[in-house]
């Protein structure tokens, strides 16, 4: 039989299922906040063995917001799901290039993905950035290859791009950075996980 519920209602009795479920597994107390809101976005308890992070990462990354970074993402759809409220009362806005026609234009010239060069836009921009992607593997390699050239310095990076193709290998480059990381080993993730990882952070900061 169903329950009603009321809607305020419905994420605490979801993060209460989650926890319940969970049962007697440990998570580290800095990540646990992490961790469950990716479960709850995707129902999917995979996610407590996927995702790795660099020591403190979680930690920096919410300095970094506290200290009005901005956000880099891959897609529109994780723009789209980032808190931008709290974001701007933190000082910070989220970028995506990947729709620009300049950006579209430059790609098909050079013949690469606009991934690589809405990356090598976001090295350009002047204030930290965390970047958060979702989607494409091609993103996080020229990521990686901008950091070694000493071109950009992220604050954190969320890797959770989610496919076949690349995917795992370029989840695994990115840990080799020296930069912090959250990232999904394996071929899971997307958008959605991407932008609840950078929420998560921001309700802390908010709760």
């Amino acid at each position: 039989m169903l329950k009603a519920i009321k809607p305020m209602d419905i994420e605490k009795c979801s993060f209460e299922i989650i926890t319940r479920e969970l049962g007697d597994r440990l998570l580290d107390p800095e990540n646990e906040l992490v961790i469950k809101r990716v479960i709850h976005t995707t129902a999917d308890f995979d996610y407590v063995e996927n995702l790795r992070f660099s020591a403190h990462a979680v930690g920096k990354g919410i300095a970094a917001l506290r200290g009005g970074c901005d956000i880099v993402t891959d897609t529109q759809m994780a723009r789209s799901g980032i808190n931008k409220t709290i974001l701007a009362q933190l000082g910070g806005e989220v970028h995506c290039f990947m729709s620009d026609p300049d950006v579209a234009e430059e790609a098909k010239d050079r013949g690469v993905t606009r991934a690589i060069v809405s990356m090598e836009r976001a090295a350009n921009l002047e204030k930290p950035c965390i970047f958060a992607i979702g989607n494409a593997p091609t993103a996080l390699i020229a990521l990686k290859e901008l950091i070694d050239a000493g071109r950009v310095s992220p604050a954190l990076v969320i890797g959770v791009p989610v496919g076949f193709v690349n995917v795992v290998e370029s989840k695994e480059l990115i840990m080799t950075a020296d930069v912090p990381y959250i990232v999904a080993r394996g071929r899971k993730g997307g958008s959605n996980v991407a932008a609840a990882i950078c929420n998560a952070m921001l309700y802390q900061i908010k709760r």
